[in-house]
């Protein structure tokens, strides 16, 4: 796949400060404080996010990783088919961007050498007939701040989903994983099992951004220590996706995008191995866990975002 990952997002919110400071109690690495737009990192991702002001939260812009300039040679040509207009993108540019016509979402596809990630040992975990570990399970013994390993996946919504679906996997290039029936596609530009899920909505919004720890340990403590004077910050979880298999803890920060800690995701590293499915009921959300709450399928401030008919900046 020329395509490698999903490299950084830009996320519009109208109090900057504010939602910084939530991404710092999340674990990201603050990269600068500037009230005018902050910047975030990760351990193994480099800078992954920014926060600029907008009038309401939005999804601004996503960078997608490509491996040299004859991948960004063929998305300008991709996009022209579609009769989408483009930035950059001639010979032998390093990069190329374009504006998702439903979204207005700017999505920059720029020549980026591909991370390789520091192995970590696997956890060992205990099991009938199956001695793995002796002592006290590793995960209750750690008490270092939980620090997301990566950006892993943005979940958009839109009111032409397939059109917006053409525009990622005809346009740029991205690859089909599973759909949830009638509702939305997981797609993805890397070996994981999505990098991007766009959601039928009545009206366009970021649902959330997903970051990587290390284990279910991780998901756990990571949302435990979030939510310590902070109830108010709890969406849902914890929970096992059946689309991706990841673990899953959703949480909310001030301008009302979900974040999600999430760990063990599906890895798609042959595509003539799977296969896509139409994931019905349920399963389109989770093999197991509490039930999502209303919120978590129609956030809060849907009707407030649908009132203000988003109109891009």
């Amino acid at each position: 796949m020329a395509l490698h990952r999903l490299a950084r997002v830009v996320i519009g919110v109208p109090d900057v400060v504010a939602t910084g400071a939530y991404y710092r109690d999340f674990g990201l690495d603050q990269l600068s404080d500037d009230p005018r737009g902050q910047r975030f990192g990760t351990q193994d991702g480099g800078e992954q996010l920014s926060l600029v002001p907008s009038p309401r939260r939005r999804l601004v812009e996503l960078t997608v990783g490509a491996d040299d300039a004859d991948d960004v040679g063929r998305v300008a040509a991709a996009l022209t088919r579609l009769g989408v207009a483009a930035e950059g993108g001639r010979p032998g540019a390093g990069w190329i961007a374009a504006v998702e016509p439903v979204t207005g979402l700017r999505a920059v596809v720029r020549v980026e050498p591909r991370r390789v990630q520091r192995a970590v040992a696997a956890t060992p975990y205990n099991g009938p007939g199956r001695i793995d570990r002796t002592g006290r399970a590793p995960g209750v013994e750690r008490t270092a701040a939980v620090r997301p390993r990566r950006l892993g996946h943005v979940v958009v919504g839109s009111t032409d989903p397939d059109a917006t679906e053409r525009f990622f996997r005809d346009g740029l290039g991205f690859r089909l994983s599973d759909r949830i029936a009638g509702a939305g596609a997981f797609l993805r530009c890397s070996t994981d099992h999505h990098n991007v899920l766009v959601l039928r909505a009545p009206t366009t919004f970021l649902h959330h951004t997903s970051w990587q720890v290390d284990d279910v340990d991780e998901v756990g403590r990571g949302a435990t220590a979030m939510l310590a004077g902070h109830p108010e910050r709890h969406v849902w979880g914890l929970g096992r996706h059946h689309a991706g298999s990841n673990f899953f803890w959703y949480l909310k920060d001030p301008a009302g995008n979900f974040s999600e800690y999430y760990s063990d995701m599906d890895c798609i590293v042959d595509d003539q191995l799977w296969t896509a499915e139409a994931l019905e009921g349920a399963k389109g959300l989770f093999n197991w866990g509490p039930p999502p709450p209303p919120s978590f399928l129609r956030p809060e401030d849907l009707a407030e975002l649908m009132t203000g008919a988003h109109a891009p900046r």
